[in-house]
């Protein structure tokens, strides 16, 4: 099937990268076996840990500014910054995951990724 959408659109929209109508997912993380609208298989690429990485090194130069920020300004003790900082990363990466795990299998669907293999 030709590729009918931008990879970074559907993967902000979680829709699939063939028809940019059905659901990626079927849960919050897991993606859905088929494509409800199309049909299209999902299950022939993973976007595995990039995801992840991305994800971490987003948030992370997202969140350690504000907590430079919020330290230098108000000076809070210790306490306060472990109240504060582990919700902020829990939702920045747990908002974030989904759309990067979405965009990293739209970008291999529009390129057609497989796994490596060796050859002989």
């Amino acid at each position: 099937m030709t590729q009918a959408i931008n990879p970074f659109h559907a993967g902000l929209l979680a829709r699939c990268p063939a028809c940019g109508k059905g659901s990626l997912f079927s849960g919050y993380l897991k993606f859905a076996d088929r494509c409800d609208a199309c049909g299209e298989d999902f299950t022939k690429a993973d976007a595995g840990d990039g995801p992840a990485v991305f994800v971490m090194l987003v948030a992370g130069a997202l969140i350690v500014p504000m907590v430079l920020v919020v330290e230098l300004a108000l000076t809070p003790p210790l306490w306060g910054h472990a109240l504060i900082w582990p919700p902020v990363t829990a939702v920045a990466t747990l908002g974030l995951l989904r759309p990067f795990k979405a965009t990293l299998f739209a970008l291999q669907h529009a390129n057609d990724a497989q796994e490596a293999r060796l050859e002989k």
